[in-house]
């Protein structure tokens, strides 16, 4: 499979991308690229992406994506500068913006940045520098500007901010430096050629072809040392999902619910971290927890939770099996319904995020939860597995408005382990 991730560069009702094996999808935006429906051996080919309205993709998850087998391409717009950016390590560049970023000739998101209509339809409404400069190389290969007048009015064209950067804009600053005939000119070949001096476009179809073709980059290793940073893993697990008893689960809210609220959770850690000493992430021999504890603090009396706080990887079926061995159908109703509530709370709620619950409320529920006095909150955070009170609180924010709706509506908690 080919996904093609367009917008505004290349519209995805464009006839020569309706052929069988394509995926057209928006423009690229962090965790797109953690999709399960990428599969190893699939192709990707990145063209447009946001930055603005939503978080960009990064480019460790690009390295990720090609370390499990995606061939990834990049061409026209930001996937000419990732593709640039990450040559070395096996992502293909096509087309001419692409060989440009590589040579130095051009450097900045700015170069490719357009504005968007902001109906979802991903209509480009402003001008890239890149084909700016290319018109007026036309220009200028025609005898209507000369390089000297061509380089002076790039220079102002480049100065408006790009969102602003319109065709009525560009005709104004023409005429504003005497370039009538130039802007007469351009609209002129415009009105004969809606796609005329395009050269994004040109190259997004050339790396849509390329794909097609089968031209994609081999399947290169890329070490896991480059991209599984705690940053990568956090944004890995942020997008982890399930789909079971009909629902779509985020993977990491499952898990939170059962350390808030699964009173045998402790339990679960324990055996957890029994089978991580037994099975290390990094391949290195096992060894009974017991015994790597006693190695590690010298005989001091510490339960293994204070001492071991491993890393978890959510898209590892055998963490999710382990960490969720309690979980009931009905915890993962009410983890769909804190979904909902918390989801709810950010329409309604202007400027609302789960940063914005309050700490002390969110600790007074964990308390009330557990059961706990005061003094021993770290320790019982700790035994969860999450590490201590402060992390336990940012980690259970998520869960409070849910909880307050269960609080007003005790019949929510049929028969799960919830409030």
């Amino acid at each position: 499979m080919i996904h093609v991730f367009t917008g505004p560069t290349l519209p995805q009702s464009d006839p020569r991308l309706a052929v069988p094996g394509v995926q057209m999808r928006p423009p690229v935006q962090h965790g797109d690229l953690f999709d399960e429906t990428i599969r190893n051996g699939d192709t990707v080919v990145i063209i447009d992406g946001v930055y603005h309205q939503a978080p960009a993709l990064r480019l460790k998850e690009i390295i990720a994506a090609m370390g499990r087998g995606v061939r990834v391409i990049g061409a026209a717009s930001i996937g000419a500068l990732r593709a640039a950016e990450l040559a070395p390590v096996g992502m293909l560049g096509v087309g001419h913006i692409f060989t440009a970023y590589v040579r130095g000739e051009i450097d900045g998101d700015d170069e490719v940045a357009v504005g968007q209509a902001p109906d979802g339809g991903w209509q480009a409404l402003t001008w890239p520098v890149v084909n700016l400069r290319y018109a007026l190389q036309l220009a200028v290969s025609v005898g209507v500007l000369d390089r000297e007048r061509a380089a002076a009015l790039l220079e102002a064209l480049t100065a408006v901010y790009y969102p602003q950067r319109t065709t009525a804009a560009v005709r104004a600053v023409c005429r504003r430096h005497g370039e009538a005939e130039f802007a007469e000119w351009l609209a002129w070949q415009r009105a004969r050629d809606e796609h005329f001096a395009d050269l994004k476009r040109a190259d997004a179809l050339a790396a849509v072809q390329a794909a097609l073709d089968g031209q994609s980059p081999p399947t290169m290793h890329v070490a896991p040392r480059m991209w599984q940073t705690a940053y990568f893993r956090r944004w890995s697990n942020a997008f982890a999902r399930n789909h079971i008893d009909g629902l779509t689960l985020s993977t990491e809210d499952r898990l939170v619910y059962q350390q808030v609220f699964d009173p045998d959770f402790p339990k679960v850690w324990a055996d957890y971290l029994e089978h991580r000493s037994l099975h290390p992430a990094d391949g290195g021999p096992g060894r009974l927890l017991q015994t790597r504890l006693a190695q590690v603090t010298g005989g001091a009396l510490l339960l293994a939770h204070q001492v071991f706080h491993p890393a978890i990887d959510l898209r590892d079926e055998r963490n999710v099996d382990l960490l969720l061995a309690g979980e009931t159908p009905e915890d993962r109703a009410a983890v769909a319904r804190y979904a909902d509530a918390l989801a709810r709370a950010r329409r309604t709620r202007p400027g609302f995020s789960t940063a914005a619950v309050r700490d002390d409320l969110t600790r007074r529920v964990l308390l009330t939860v557990w059961r706990c006095p005061e003094p021993r909150f770290d320790i019982e955070a700790s035994a969860r597995g999450l590490v201590c009170g402060v992390r336990a609180v940012e980690a259970a924010k998520r869960l409070v408005p849910g909880y307050l709706d269960d609080v007003k509506t005790p019949s929510n908690q049929e028969a799960g382990h919830g409030a």
